[in-house]
């Protein structure tokens, strides 16, 4: 029996042309073509997310300079691979600058928190649960304290600080422009992903963030202006950074039919990987110093970091050369395991520390680390197979299933490495069975496992 619709033509706003087609259904049944709702789309909402995009690329620019001339204070680094950098220079050295961090990044933290108390620099929580209020000034020094310490061989993601101060940037001219608290919510929204998309150049990847994981909503009010502040982002970031592929070099990987079967058979192991990860994270994060122990936290952490680095420096900064070299296939099953291993701990540690800083570089390296280890695994008995589509294929799972959004988890990987569409089945067949594992388990992502207490009433 056919459902009962209403077949009104009730949009707002009201589309210019008003007569329905001949059969008399209305437009607004297509699903995602819903009205604006508590959210319009007005003349000024539209000129807040240019001003909100401009603002984003502008800020993306000006933390990756933070982050670029920090790494080359640090390890001489200016160009090519950076953890290349990291192995040139002396143990001692990698240990010096990583003490210098903690003590930098333990004493302007512990300021920063305690000037600005009560202030919110959480992006997630006042898009969540909040009205989108976000304070300009600990913003903004969060942002710069992050990508310092980053820069200096911190193990923790460099997109919170972009992302972070594009919701800023929305959250600002949404105020400045009077918009209501939905309309400014989903301004920060847009500009969070934004953020992401202009210091990865992933301009798809980050409007489908801001709709599937920050709005929680495709639907064609929310996915258009995270698209348009998304590519204004994005382009306007090409002033300072480059416009082509994060990872670059990466071979045209064929389809084949045993990728295919170990992607099925992957996928929930991913799963429960990823679930095992996001549950650390929650743990740690809930854990940190608080007060004046604050101050030795990330110094206690980036010192074990740079200890266990003299034997494995690839796991200084943010993963990229890590998922990288897995991605074309490098290094052995010795190598990849124990990095495997060794990367989401001395993340935890650096962010259970209380250091501020991003997960999604840490978690898709993780997940290229696995997938590589796996596809080497499995060449013994199909010889022949490339470990570094096995990487992609498992970065992608394990960024889906521990965001829990699958569609940003795949076309994110598809962007960052312009390639992968001739395996884009096996992909999506590892990142739907590891989400479906998630969710089932558990539902956390990590960015709700992060949340304070009473941030959120259940999962």
């Amino acid at each position: 029996m056919r459902r009962e619709r209403q077949t009104e033509r009730v949009r707002v706003p009201p589309p210019l042309i008003s007569r329905r087609l001949p059969s008399g259904r209305g437009a607004t049944e297509q699903p995602n073509v819903t009205g604006d709702g508590a959210t319009p789309l007005t003349l000024r909402f539209w000129t807040m997310v240019v001003l909100t995009g401009v603002a984003t690329g502008l800020f993306g620019d000006l933390l990756m300079f933070v982050l670029f001339h920090m790494q080359f204070l640090a390890f001489d680094y200016s160009h090519g691979s950076f953890q290349h950098a990291v192995e040139a220079v002396s143990p001692g050295r990698r240990v010096v600058s990583l003490v210098i961090a903690g003590v930098v990044g333990g004493v302007a933290w512990y300021v920063l928190r305690r000037y600005t108390p009560n202030e919110s620099s959480d992006l997630d929580d006042e898009i969540w649960n909040g009205e989108g209020k976000l304070s300009f000034r600990r913003s903004i020094g969060t942002s710069l304290i992050s990508e310092t310490v980053i820069g200096m061989g911190a193990s923790i993601g460099r997109e919170s600080a972009p992302k972070l101060m594009g919701g800023v940037s929305g959250s600002v001219l949404g105020s400045w422009a009077k918009l209501t608290p939905e309309q400014r919510r989903l301004l920060v929204a847009c500009g969070g992903g934004a953020g992401l998309a202009c210091v990865y150049n992933v301009p798809v990847g980050g409007a489908i963030l801001a709709a599937e994981v920050l709005w929680g909503s495709i639907t064609l009010p929310a996915v258009l202006p995270a698209l348009a502040c998304s590519f204004i982002a994005t382009a306007t970031a090409w002033i300072y950074l480059p416009n082509h592929a994060t990872y670059v070099a990466i071979p045209s990987y064929p389809f084949r039919f045993t990728l295919l079967v170990c992607s099925l058979l992957a996928g929930p192991v991913i799963g429960l990987l990823a679930t095992g990860w996001v549950r650390l994270i929650g743990f740690v994060s809930h854990h940190r110093p608080r007060g004046r122990l604050a101050l030795a936290g990330p110094l206690v952490a980036f010192v074990t970091l740079g200890i266990v680095g003299i034997w494995y420096p690839e796991l200084f900064g943010n993963g990229k050369d890590m998922a990288h070299t897995a991605f074309l296939g490098g290094w052995g099953l010795g190598m990849l395991g124990a990095l495997f291993v060794l990367k989401p701990i001395v993340t935890s540690l650096c962010v259970g520390s209380g250091a501020q800083g991003g997960l999604f570089t840490p978690t898709l390296s993780t997940g290229a680390l696995f997938g590589g280890f796996i596809g080497l695994a499995w060449s013994q008995a199909w010889p022949g197979e490339p470990s570094g589509a096995f990487a992609i294929v498992g970065a992608a799972a394990m960024i889906g299933a521990s965001m829990q959004a699958p569609f940003s988890g795949v076309v994110l990987v598809l962007e960052l490495t312009h390639t992968g569409f001739a395996f884009a089945v096996p992909m999506l067949a590892a990142t739907v069975g590891a989400t479906l594992v998630t969710r089932h388990l558990d539902g956390y992502s990590i960015y709700s496992a992060r949340l304070g207490p009473n941030d959120a009433d259940s999962a």
